[in-house]
């Protein structure tokens, strides 16, 4: 029996896949479970109609990364913090602080998951901090540290 997976199933197929597997296995387990439909010519036209619509949906998320990273490479945050000798900060700059900033200063609201920072912020001057915004798009954020 020909049936379209709704979710994955280990060892027998992925969600959106359309395979041929027994036909008790298919009546006694997967459709009854909801793991499955039966591939029926209306149930393969709903899912291609699915895989168009996450298609769309894909592209529309990745063109709007692309425009976040165009304003982010043009924006420079900047904060202060209390420094010693040799431009040294007391504590550090955290990518949750950067994120606050953005959000006070320029209304964009970035994650602070995303913001790739090996290390916390420990010195005066300026960094430029990676951003993953999609995967296969990273913008890069200037952060200006001046002292207090």
């Amino acid at each position: 029996m020909k049936v379209i997976f709704l979710k994955d199933v280990k060892g027998k197929g992925k969600k959106g896949e359309i395979k041929n597997v027994a036909d008790g296995y298919a009546q006694n387990f997967l459709l009854k479970q909801g793991l499955a439909v039966e591939a029926t010519r209306a149930n393969m036209s709903t899912l291609d109609a699915q895989n168009k619509r996450e298609e769309k949906q894909a592209a529309e998320e990745l063109a709007e990364a692309k425009k976040l990273k165009e304003k982010l490479d043009q924006i420079t945050v900047e904060l202060t913090a209390k420094a010693g000798e040799g431009g040294r900060i007391f504590g550090s700059i955290t990518s949750k602080q950067i994120a606050e900033e953005l959000q006070k200063k320029h209304g964009i609201k970035i994650d602070k998951r995303k913001m790739e920072l090996a290390d916390a912020i420990r010195s005066l001057g300026q960094t430029k901090v990676p951003v993953k915004l999609h995967h296969e798009v990273t913008a890069t954020l200037k952060v200006h540290v001046k002292e207090i």
